[in-house]
């Protein structure tokens, strides 16, 4: 054999194994890409998964900022409710400590059958007060 034949020989596989190379280089830049494609879809699902999340946050924040609104609300009615009691209750302690109360009481009471011991009990009052209530009454 010739040597041109042997270069032209060496040349012919050294151009196969440089074609292969291509194909193979070919292949994997495909591959790189289809993967590159997949990372940019995931990318994008992701930052619409933090969008979303950053809404519900915004509407969670939102929420929160309108029940505390609705807590401070009710706890200045809520105030606000507990000192009318408490004027209510201060006041009906004035009442029921008045003597004309207490004596509309003892009256009532003995009207209906109860004892001098029972009386003294419901007012407060010691059982001679109610005795002497009583007998201002009779007289």
């Amino acid at each position: 054999m010739h040597p041109s034949y042997w270069i032209i020989l060496g040349l012919s596989l050294l151009e196969a194994v440089l074609l292969a190379g291509v194909i193979v280089f070919f292949l994997r830049l495909r591959r790189s890409e289809q993967l590159l494609a997949k990372l940019q879809h995931n990318q994008r699902e992701f930052l619409k998964k933090i969008e979303k999340n950053a809404e519900l946050e915004k509407q969670l924040l939102e929420n929160f900022a309108g029940r505390q609104t609705d807590l401070l609300h009710l706890e200045s009615q809520l105030t606000d409710r507990e000192n009318q009691l408490r004027a209510l209750l201060q006041q009906a302690e004035g009442l029921i400590q008045s003597p004309s109360f207490l004596r509309h009481i003892i009256l009532s009471g003995h009207r209906k059958g109860k004892s001098a011991l029972d009386l003294a009990q419901a007012t407060g009052l010691s059982v001679e007060e109610v005795k002497i209530i009583l007998e201002q009454v009779e007289h």
